[in-house]
């Protein structure tokens, strides 16, 4: 089917207008170089998918412990920046706009693949009772380092110079990761957090550190170039929240007051759906349920449900061009899971397109 009109329309979003609402959701695809810099692959891996109305880049990490893999792009190093100013640049000059999601693995890391001598941190010192992949192959995570009162301080500072060092690179945005399994999404989660301090104990100190980081960025780039990320009651790594409900609407109602550009929500299919909507101030943008639905017709709902924004994963993984298929109706690329993780070109920027070819990405002199 057609997906609908509105999908197609021009919306505000902070300070950037956005030619559509369709959004490329952050994946990682491992392509970075192996200290973490961004390669020339991954410029134009973005570069072709301009055409989306946002791309927000993949999770990287803001501090050398953060790291979710091998070959998983970082942000604290000037080589990391001049990485991400090539990205932006491609991605402008195809009049893309895009922003970067800032994600900390916390115990879903691995001393495998971290640097010698840094340990993988949480906000307590339990195992995920999960595997993570390494290049050796997927191994049990590791119990990790509960983090300390000043280790937390540091890592809000973290969050903030990567952040600046979005913006210095030329990305539009940054997205804040409270989502999936990773580090802040282990301090909402009961079973991951067992702190009895500030940063934790109840529901008010499981988002302490959600709302300190998001407001710390906000503050310093400007609340117009921030994003958060959300996905109640996703066990990914591990976790288990007995009350997303509760949770996620306070989660929700201390984070509206900063005045961020956008909530992303990744839906449940239950009440609390809804309720993020009406609490939400600002753009919504929205990963739609289920996740194996004809993606037109998830978005229409979506839409219809009051979403502003709709993401989406793996169709943009595949069809590069996928803007261009949903308005005309053509069908997709059929997905290729051996290069979802690491390579080069094969699975990564070989899909074929409708639109027509990008240069390859400008280099900021």
């Amino acid at each position: 089917m057609h997906a609908p009109a509105a999908l197609f329309e021009p919306t505000r979003l902070g300070d950037l207008t956005l030619p559509n609402r369709m959004v490329m959701a952050p994946m990682s695809r491992a392509r970075a170089e192996a200290d973490g810099t961004p390669s020339a692959l991954m410029a134009h891996y973005y570069t072709q998918r301009a055409t989306a109305g946002l791309i927000v880049a993949e999770g990287t990490h803001p501090a050398p412990a953060g790291a979710i893999g091998p070959d998983a792009p970082g942000l604290f190093t000037d080589a990391h920046q001049d990485g991400w100013a090539r990205v932006a640049d491609g991605v402008h000059a195809a009049g893309g706009r895009v922003f970067l999601q800032l994600m900390h693995a916390g115990r879903l890391a691995h001393p495998d693949f971290l640097p010698e001598g840094v340990r993988p941190v949480a906000p307590s010192a339990v195992a995920a009772g999960t595997l993570v992949h390494t290049s050796g192959g997927r191994v049990p995570a590791v119990t990790p380092d509960a983090l300390t009162e000043d280790a937390i301080g540091e890592l809000i500072d973290d969050f903030v110079h990567a952040a600046c060092r979005v913006v210095a690179a030329g990305v539009d945005g940054v997205e804040i990761h409270a989502a999936n399994g990773y580090l802040l999404h282990q301090f909402l989660a009961e079973n991951a957090n067992l702190r009895t301090d500030g940063w934790g104990g109840d529901t008010e100190g499981r988002i302490r550190l959600t709302v300190a980081i998001t407001r710390a960025v906000a503050e310093t780039v400007g609340p117009h170039r921030v994003g958060v990320r959300i996905s109640p009651s996703n066990p990914f790594g591990g976790l288990d929240e007995s009350d997303p409900y509760g949770t996620y609407t306070a989660l929700v109602r201390a984070l509206a007051p900063l005045g961020i550009a956008y909530l992303h929500h990744g839906e449940t299919g239950t009440e609390l759906d809804p309720a993020i909507r009406e609490l939400w101030p600002t753009a919504l943008m929205v990963t739609p349920l289920p996740a194996d639905r004809d993606k037109p017709e998830a978005a229409a709902d979506a839409l219809a449900r009051g979403a502003d924004l709709v993401s989406f994963g793996r169709d943009f993984l595949a069809n590069p061009d996928l803007v261009t298929r949903c308005r005309i109706g053509a069908g997709l690329n059929e997905v290729r899971p051996k290069g979802f993780y690491g390579g080069g070109e094969a699975g990564y920027t070989d899909y074929p397109s409708l639109d027509p070819v990008h240069p390859d990405p400008v280099t900021r002199h």
